[in-house]
């Protein structure tokens, strides 16, 4: 959503490298670029308009930091008061001291709202809660089954007008609700999510209607689910929500969309309220808390890390993964074990997704549209090898690549194409790791120096993984300036 946006920015600053100090033709000069590219974006003016005076006071007249050039310096002010301007903390879920703790959804309708509603359980049920869904929009037929499918995909329980614990077939949207208390309780479930009735735009009764759900339940949060592919009527949206609700939070949809994010960068100050969630993707775990800090590093291009990480710790099992790694370094590593980490890969989304969140990722690769289907190609190559030809390539001959090409859908020439590689990066990993040099943490520390990885073996590794095409864009080692590199 802003790859727009982070393009403009990286132009920005690029120009101002190499100056010497910063002067106030210099600031005005970026500034005004700055504010040409948020009102792009489809940021509220009135968030551009204080967000642009308060970089401004603090980059005129600035002295020069030592250790930053006047570029980094300004990225480094820029990036602080955007995070100011995303709500500055990420916020803070707390639990009910007598369960459960409710949890009300609003939205219009085709916000995703009931979508979200079984993402938050999900959520919910990672950091070790028991939710109950609560089927309260019962002007939407097909709402009550969208949220039991999506529920009996995360084993979480819904109940709602047609189960006779809370009230039989005719059920007002408001007994649903208030009776679900009840029904959580019996269950021993400690967070209750109720997701209400939308329309497809703000009417009275709708918003009668939700009120009263919220003075029956006391909700201790209450999220407006807005799609952030509507710019600023998302933001338009959440006012007149607010106004009747008293928001804790708004959940961001389609963050992943192709709009210009606008609305994002403009609910907070406008709204007053913190945006919570974010929801990245159609699968339910595309879904997570609202880093601001992150968000406001990918759109000066200093990637994401932690959100990186995140996605590889809820991916990758860690004990595979440190096997993985050793039969890498010793030169064992098959297209057995090959196959399983990239299925792993694979769950932590599309590849162009985790392209982005990489620091220093140039732009031409990151605006890259990257094939998944590529990777299935891979995958079917390999599943059509027999267990002894994915633990020993060297048997696969002639006849055997033609079989392989056969049932996987590719040519002799792929097949060929793929085992070159797997024995380049094999043939790499034996040159850069001799045997016992991996810790190991059963056995200990092995070999020379403490089964320490240098530097220069580092970015060997990187390179081996770029033969497999799967680092493709690496610069050279000697141009590398990396600490301890000799």
């Amino acid at each position: 959503m802003f790859e727009a946006l982070q393009d403009r920015f990286e132009g920005i600053f690029g120009k101002l490298r190499g100056r010497g100090r910063l002067g106030e033709a210099e600031v005005d000069e970026a500034l005004r670029e700055i504010r040409l590219a948020l009102l792009e974006a489809d940021v509220n003016f009135t968030v551009v308009r204080g967000l642009i005076a308060r970089i401004r006071e603090r980059c005129v007249g600035a002295e020069l930091h030592q250790a930053l050039n006047p570029a980094q310096q300004v990225i480094d002010i820029v990036h602080q008061e955007l995070i100011a301007t995303l709500g500055g903390e990420t916020i803070r879920i707390t639990y009910a001291s007598r369960p459960p703790t409710v949890v009300l959804m609003a939205g219009l309708q085709g916000s995703g709202k009931t979508t979200t509603s079984a993402k938050l359980a999900r959520w919910f049920k990672q950091q070790g809660r028991n939710p109950l869904l609560v089927g309260a929009d019962l002007q939407r037929p097909a709402a009550i089954e969208q949220l039991r499918t999506l529920a009996r995909q995360i084993d979480v329980p819904v109940v709602s007008r047609d189960d006779e614990s809370i009230g039989g077939e005719g059920g007002d949207p408001v007994d649903v609700a208030r009776r679900s208390l009840d029904e959580a309780r019996r269950r021993g479930r400690d967070v209750l999510i109720i997701d209400t009735a939308g329309r497809l735009s703000i009417d009275a009764e709708m918003m009668e209607q939700v009120a009263r759900i919220a003075e029956a339940t006391s909700p201790h949060f209450t999220f407006l689910v807005v799609d952030a592919m509507t710019g600023q009527d998302a933001v338009t949206t959440a006012e007149n929500f607010d106004a009747t609700l008293s928001l804790d939070g708004v959940i961001l949809t389609k963050l992943d969309g192709d709009a210009r994010g606008g609305a994002a960068l403009s609910v907070k100050e406008v709204v007053g309220k913190p945006i919570a969630f974010a929801s990245t993707g159609e699968k339910l775990a595309d879904f997570d808390l609202f880093h601001p800090d992150r968000l406001a590093g990918r759109i000066l291009g200093m990637g994401d890390v932690l959100t990186l990480i995140d996605k590889a710790k809820e991916a990758f099992d860690e004990d595979q993964a440190e096997e993985a790694a050793n039969k890498l370094l010793e030169g064992q590593f098959t297209f057995e074990d090959f196959l399983e980490q990239m299925q792993q890969v694979k769950k932590m989304g599309p590849l162009g997704n985790l392209i982005g969140l990489i620091p220093g990722m140039p732009k031409e690769l990151r605006n890259t549209e990257i094939d998944d289907k590529e990777l299935g190609r891979v995958e079917a190559m390999i599943h059509s090898m027999t267990r002894a030809e994915r633990n020993d390539p060297d048997l696969i001959d002639g006849s055997r690549r033609l079989r392989i090409a056969n049932g996987s859908g590719t040519s002799p020439s792929e097949v060929n194409a793929l085992l070159q590689q797997f024995k380049e990066m094999q043939r790499m990993m034996r040159q850069i790791a001799p045997a016992g040099m991996v810790k190991s943490r059963k056995g200990g520390k092995k070999g020379k120096k403490g089964g320490r990885v240098t530097p220069r073996q580092a970015v060997q590794m990187a390179r081996a993984s770029r033969s497999m095409d799967l680092g493709a864009g690496l610069p050279d080692i000697d141009d590398l300036k990396l600490p301890g590199l000799k």
